[in-house]
């Protein structure tokens, strides 16, 4: 049986996630350093990089209060292909012209604001008990459930070559390779800028954010207390 981790250091730790490990392995790396009980408030795809939010020691039991919180992501859209997952990481489903800049800004207008877009097949969601990308590994075709989320600002940074640059400030729980897919296209790059009020450049992994700086930086009516964070 393994032995009760640590409650301290307690507090918030942000960390740059790179392109490739998966947001459990930077936890692991994470608890293993500080040897404190480790959590995070929202994963990110193997492929994407960007801001990770974890929490470190009794700072994990204030996890309700940081996991909702919205998100900012920057993506770069092939518009020309769609895969089997939203990313790059999929198998290539139909290639097609990339749409008009015209045709696409009208296409973003319809996914501002509250939407409702399948989940990807290979996202963490549990279907009938099991991960739906362990069922999307093994060949298993499931019906994937919509979800309703909001977009509260999407913004075209660019657009060359069938390539978009995206800019969204959504609500937690969006799926941005969702958002890909519903423009016919795939995320070629995904990158996770901001989570509530705090921001990638801040990240630093050998700097913990105590409890109380944290909770006071939340927006009004959302911080737990304090207390909660009592074994």
């Amino acid at each position: 049986m393994a032995p009760p981790r640590a409650l301290e250091p307690a507090g918030v730790i942000l960390v740059d996630k790179p392109a490739g490990p998966s947001s459990f392995a930077i936890v692991a790396r994470t608890r293993n350093r500080t040897r404190a009980r480790t959590g995070h408030a929202g994963t990110l795809d193997p492929f994407a990089t960007g801001l990770l939010l974890l929490l470190s020691g009794r700072a994990t039991r204030l996890a309700p209060g940081f996991v909702g919180l919205d998100k900012r992501y920057l993506t770069t859209v092939d518009l020309s292909v769609r895969t089997t997952t939203g990313d790059v990481d999929g198998e290539p489903l139909d290639r097609h012209e990339p749409p008009a800049r015209d045709e696409l800004e009208r296409a973003l207008e319809r996914l501002r604001g509250e939407i409702e877009l399948r989940i990807p097949a290979a996202s963490a969601v549990k279907i009938d008990g099991e991960r739906a990308y362990n069922l999307h590994r093994r060949g298993v075709e499931v019906e994937m459930p919509l979800r309703r989320s909001t977009v509260r600002d999407l913004v075209l940074v660019s657009y060359e070559d069938g390539i978009a640059t995206l800019d969204l400030h959504v609500t937690s729980g969006t799926y941005i390779r969702s958002i890909a897919d519903a423009l016919g296209g795939h995320c070629v790059t995904l990158r996770r800028t901001e989570v509530g009020p705090f921001h990638v450049d801040e990240a630093d992994p050998e700097h913990i954010i105590a409890v109380d700086e944290a909770l006071a930086r939340l927006p009004a009516g959302t911080a737990p207390g304090a207390g909660n964070a009592d074994p």
